[in-house]
């Protein structure tokens, strides 16, 4: 899809922009993360399990989004920093920076001053909660304020954070349209754009049906552990005899009926508290402890067996070895080496077919790791000139 001329710059950090600029590495493209020589790079190669090598700076949090990418430390807040990061945007393609609003101004970073230096440059900026919004944004806080927090838990529990960065997962994937519709406009018209996009709005313009049950039914959507608001039985876990838990999900009314007589339920199929969706809704408990009830008088294979036979939707619930046993995530998974130690990942692109161009990206860099590459292979510089900005601090304050 792209080659190493393709030059992706990187001014952000933790998950949202380095997930969005590691799909353009997977595509094929150069991509440089500029990272804080005075905080010793990306906060999250600092962010480690027990057990994982303490004197490593990959972390398994880091790898997860920077996959193919070169590493250069650059002191944004120096003059030869800045004179750098400006000669390096002049060959680059696009940029990703996610600074606090109003900082990439101070700077000297913003969409504005680095499009006078290359008028084909596509700038994306992340936020938290739009370019007005000085606060600061962390996807535990963003969950909460876009509403999945409270939604997401028991209905008798408390409110509950899910287990991935949602947020910030949702904004690479919008920023990334951004920078591909962008990237179509400058084919037509050969000049960059400014794309924005932040937390909040991805958040938001990710509540689908839950948003609007609210906005044209008026309803504040509560609580329902895994259990659909529109639609019953969908998502329901059900404890088989072995306890084994699956999930079903009959979306449609010839689904329901099939799962019912699956099920030796066939009295529920016509029973008139449950013949439309609209009544299974409101008996849903009713409903749903017959269901219960019968699921843990069989065992999973054969349940699964019965559903599978009568083409009902369901799956099992996966820990992480039984979600890496199925052949659509080893599709996905990376393989390299750190130190001489093995190193898997899995890519932020799910997408096949012969459209998708996606390349076998490199191990995650360490910090710093490709300085004299950039460089030597972007702007011409030898060992002397490499020096020279390294005396006037452009690679940090203690940098050799």
């Amino acid at each position: 899809m792209f080659d190493r001329k393709f030059i992706v710059l990187e001014l952000a950090n933790i998950l949202a922009g380095p997930v969005t600029t590691m799909a353009f590495a997977e595509l094929g493209a150069r991509v440089i993360k500029l990272e804080n020589p005075n905080t010793r790079g990306d906060a999250t190669r600092g962010w480690k399990l027990v057990g994982e090598p303490a004197e490593t700076d990959v972390s398994g949090y880091f790898s997860c989004a920077n996959w193919g990418k070169e590493s250069l430390a650059v002191d944004f807040t120096c003059p030869a920093g800045r004179e750098l990061v400006h000669a390096l945007a002049r060959h680059a393609d696009i940029v990703v920076a996610s600074f606090k609003p109003g900082d990439e101004v101070k700077l000297g970073l913003d969409y504005a001053t680095l499009a006078a230096l290359n008028p084909r440059l596509i700038y994306g900026q992340v936020t938290a909660y739009g370019p007005e919004d000085p606060r600061p944004g962390f996807d535990a806080i963003l969950q909460a304020e876009a509403g999945f927090t409270y939604l997401n838990g028991e209905p008798d529990g408390a409110p509950t954070k899910m287990p991935v960065a949602l947020i910030d997962l949702l904004l690479a994937h919008q920023l990334k349209e951004g920078l591909l519709l962008a990237l179509l406009k400058r084919e037509r018209s050969g000049q960059g754009s400014h794309v924005t996009t932040s937390l909040l709005e991805a958040g938001v313009a990710s509540l689908a049906n839950q948003a609007t049950n609210y906005l044209v039914g008026g309803v504040v959507p509560r609580r329902m552990g895994s259990e659909h608001p529109n639609i019953v039985p969908y998502g329901s876990i059900l404890a088989c005899a072995d306890g084994r838990e699956v999930v079903i999900a009959a979306a449609t009314e010839r689904q329901y009926r099939e799962l019912v007589r699956a099920m030796d339920l066939p009295e529920l199929a016509d029973d008139p508290a449950f013949a439309t969706g609209q009544q299974r809704v409101e008996h849903r408990e009713q409903l749903l402890d017959r269901i219960r009830a019968r699921a843990a008088e069989l065992p999973s294979s054969e349940f699964a067996g019965r559903l599978e036979r009568a083409k009902v939707p369901f799956g099992f619930v996966n820990d992480m070895a039984a979600v890496f046993a199925q052949a659509g995530a080893q599709r996905l998974l990376l393989q390299g080496e750190v130190d001489g130690r093995p190193l898997r990942g899995v890519r932020t692109l799910a997408i096949g077919g012969d459209a998708a161009e996606l390349v076998e990206p490199g191990p995650p860099p360490h910090f710093d790791q490709h300085r004299d590459a950039v460089l030597g292979e972007l702007l011409g510089h030898d060992a002397t000139a490499v020096a020279a900005l390294a005396a006037a601090g452009a690679f940090g304050r203690t940098a050799p």
